[in-house]
């Protein structure tokens, strides 16, 4: 058997893709609590999407409810449609999570947007947006049917 020399294949010059450096994607989380619920929301940029537990809160049926969670992007202004924030409560009812929720929402837009002064501002319009509401459900005692009720005596 007789190798045939093969001629070396020549190869096509490959385009470089240069990459371009994307801009640092800033990320905040903030927390918020109400009642039992505790809600912790990330923003970031993005396109102005709000979603709490992995749903959109624009599909929320319940609109006053929809009105409490997004009160606090209202405040901000144009610049809160360029942020995406998702928010994820856990415990409670509706509303303690709703609340705890907004809350969450107006920590985390201080953080982003720090040079807008939102912290004094927020204050000025509600202090509930930031700070959180510390009252709790008192303990059951066990010399009665709740908390501070007590039972009635039957006789007499």
């Amino acid at each position: 058997m007789v190798k045939k020399e093969s001629k070396p294949k020549k190869r096509k010059a490959k385009a470089v893709k240069t990459k371009k450096k994307k801009k640092a994607a800033r990320a905040f989380v903030a927390r918020g609590k109400r009642k039992e619920s505790v809600a912790r929301a990330a923003i970031r940029d993005g396109k102005g999407v709000v979603r709490m537990n992995g749903l959109a809160v624009s599909s929320m049926n319940n609109r006053y409810i929809r009105e409490i969670i997004l009160e606090p992007t209202r405040y901000v202004g144009p610049e809160a449609n360029n942020v995406d924030i998702s928010v994820n409560v856990n415990g409670g009812g509706t509303m303690g999570q709703a609340q705890a929720a907004r809350t969450a929402i107006a920590n985390a837009l201080v953080l982003y947007f720090d040079k807008m002064n939102l912290k004094e501002k927020f204050m000025s319009i509600d202090r509930s947006l930031l700070v959180e509401d510390t009252r709790r459900v008192e303990a059951k005692k066990y010399r009665g049917p709740k908390a501070r009720a007590r039972f009635q005596k039957s006789y007499r």
